[in-house]
């Protein structure tokens, strides 16, 4: 008999971490398709990343005062880690894209974009179902699917960027753009790992 319970408050605060990603990613998605209201877009996703700052605070502020948790310390703190770093990079593709003035990417970037906010609405799921025993790992894999296909488009346009781009500084300025958007997609499969070992431990 277990005479502290555990605090299963984690979920919820994760599924609103998550929520405030997906959110994120929304934006992210408009940006590139409405370039007129970049600067716009860009002070929202701002205000999501601090609101997911504090999220990631108050999960570790909560970690650190608990003493039995739904699952592994470790994996908690690597969770919201992942969760954290998505987002960080969604808001580091909009900093570039004022900072260098790009009023224009390779339709490209928006596909990334596209596929960023699929894998945050499958952690949305997975972290969802978590709980409940759900089919967390179902999520997972379509999670690292999506990764490898923004692989595919990085490359591919990043291939194209230098067969085709005459101005070095844009060169320069478009492909590290890309490169932001593809690790975001790193980023969201390592929350994916994070929950299949989780999955995986607790079988």
């Amino acid at each position: 008999m277990r005479l502290i319970p555990r605090d299963n408050s984690f979920y919820d605060m994760f599924s609103k971490m998550s929520e405030n990603l997906t959110h994120g990613a929304q934006v992210l998605v408009a940006l590139f398709a409405e370039y007129h209201t970049a600067e716009e877009k860009v002070k929202e996703i701002r205000r999501i990343e601090n609101v997911g700052d504090e999220m990631m605070h108050n999960i570790l502020k909560k970690l650190n005062q608990t003493f039995i948790t739904p699952f592994d310390r470790e994996d908690i703190h690597r969770l919201a880690s992942s969760i954290d770093d998505v987002l960080d990079l969604i808001k580091a593709a909009g900093d570039r894209v004022i900072l260098y003035n790009i009023t224009q990417a390779p339709s490209a970037a928006g596909q990334l974009a596209h596929l960023i906010l699929r894998q945050t609405e499958e952690l949305g799921k997975a972290v969802s179902s978590l709980q409940k025993n759900g089919q967390v790992l179902s999520h997972c894999v379509e999670i690292n699917r999506l990764e490898n296909e923004a692989d595919e488009i990085s490359q591919t346009a990043i291939g194209y960027l230098f067969d085709t781009e005459i101005d070095p500084i844009n060169l320069i300025r478009i492909k590290e753009l890309m490169e932001v958007l593809e690790r975001a997609t790193d980023k969201a499969e390592d929350a994916a790992d994070v929950l299949e070992s989780v999955v995986l431990k607790n079988t």
